[in-house]
This record gives C-alpha cells, structure tokens and sequence, in this order.
C-alpha cells in the first residue's frame, strides 16, 4: 500500500507545515497587552498555532521562570516591567537579588514583560513583535550554509 503524501500547494502552507513539524511554540500572553495580542496575530498570519498560556491566571512558578530566564539568557530583572507599581512597591531594582526578583513574579505575574514566545529552548521577549520570528528558523548554528 502507498502511503499518502500531502503536498503544499503555497509557500505559506510551506511554511505551516514545517513549523507544525518542529517543538510546539508557546506564547505567554496577556490579552489586554496590545503587544502580546500583535504577536499572536503575527503568528498566527505565518500559520502558526501556538499554545497560548495567559499568565496572569496561570502564574509561572519559580523555578519555571528560572528555566524561562535561562531560555531567553538574561537576568531576572531584564524580565521586569519597571514602570508597574508593583515594582516601585517593592522596590526592585537592577541591584535586587535575582532570587528575590523570582520569587516576586511568580507571586505577582503582572510584572512580567510580554509576550514571552518559547520553542524548544529558546526563547524571546516579543518586543518588538517581529523578533518572535527569530523562532521560528532553525537557530544559526543549525542552518546548512549555502
């Protein structure tokens, strides 16, 4: 018996079915972020579906934004929204312990920048929206050269 294939019939579907193929992308998400929502749109324009968590009622823990924090490769504070009250209550700042800032967005999300957008293990803050495509080639190392 013949297995059957399915062929793309445009270079968009090309695309959908490549990224269907590799790690599932998921987008960390606040609705009412114009941003976040503009990221979404934008992957969902290039045929991607991804997982949508909505962070606010589904908080990361800490050590889920510690791996977070690893996958994008920067320091806790780089992930702060500087200009939420929240932030001058607790009076973070670049010399605030990275434990402390941690445990302080897990228990209080809204500080968190959005959107964060994963795939496998990378990662990238989605600001501007555009730099979520980034994800979805192959990272450099693995690219063929020409």
């Amino acid at each position: 018996m013949q297995a059957k294939t399915r062929r793309a019939k445009s270079t968009h579907e090309m695309k959908t079915l490549k990224t269907s193929r590799s790690a599932p992308l998921t987008i960390y998400h606040n609705p009412k972020c114009s941003k976040s929502r503009e990221v979404l749109a934008l992957l969902r324009e290039r045929g991607v579906e991804p997982v949508v968590v909505e962070y606010l009622k589904s908080p990361l823990t800490s050590a889920q934004l510690s791996l977070l924090l690893q996958m994008l490769g920067i320091k806790p504070h780089a992930l702060l929204r500087t200009k939420e009250d929240e932030y001058r209550e607790f009076n973070l700042s670049p010399a605030s312990p990275e434990a402390e800032i941690i445990n302080i967005l897990a228990a209080h999300p809204v500080l968190m920048e959005r959107p964060v957008v994963v795939v496998g293990k990378r990662a990238v803050i989605g600001r501007p929206p555009g730099k979520v495509l980034e994800l979805l080639s192959p990272p450099a190392k693995l690219r063929r050269k020409s």
